[in-house]
């Protein structure tokens, strides 16, 4: 399996595929708007990938670095490739991408109570299985609380807040109602 990754852009050929999986895969309370994430992705530390495997499309990824910290902050894959170990070979090159970073993600918090449970157990198992570690920290956007998953080390509040703060600026970080919580 051979994965490549491109920079996402308006012009490219994936472009379409890339926000339509977007907006299938990530329920609406957790998507940020399509356009920020294009435009932002201009910006140094912020990478938009489309990923192809074996010459055909296969997903994205989209990455928001600060000093040694990579945070994932969405990945997908293409519905007719889910199970097929993609998604794990994506995380590979990933973490081969930033080696030397911490590399971080946070999923929804296994909520015994939520609708999709059981899809959550199995997210968590599916990072679990590719190195991704508990940190112990939840991080609480708007109403959806999230579990911290990393590699490379621990992430702290200030380090999580500075680099929202640099991808968002002063002014939109401050629409975010965001909070590290310790477990």
């Amino acid at each position: 399996m051979k994965l490549n990754f491109t920079r996402l852009r308006p012009g490219n050929a994936d472009f379409r595929k890339v926000k339509q999986l977007y907006m299938r895969a990530f329920p609406p309370d957790e998507r940020a708007p399509f356009l920020m994430l294009v435009l932002k992705a201009k910006k140094k530390g912020v990478d938009f990938w489309s990923v192809s495997c074996d010459g055909k499309w296969a997903g994205m990824l989209y990455i928001v670095s600060r000093r040694d910290l990579s945070y994932i902050f969405y990945l997908a894959v293409s519905e007719e490739y889910r199970g097929k170990g993609i998604g794990s070979a994506i995380l590979k090159s990933a973490q081969q991408l930033y080696k030397g970073q911490r590399l971080f993600l946070a999923i929804e918090e296994l909520d015994k109570n939520a609708e999709n449970y059981s899809e959550r157990v199995g997210r968590r198992r599916f990072y679990l299985r590719n190195g991704f570690e508990e940190l112990h920290r939840k991080l609480r956007e708007g109403s959806v609380i999230y579990e911290i998953l990393g590699t490379g080390g621990d992430v702290k509040a200030h380090e999580y807040e500075a680099l929202m703060k640099g991808y968002a600026g002063s002014i939109l970080s401050r629409l975010f109602t965001m909070e590290f919580v310790d477990q």
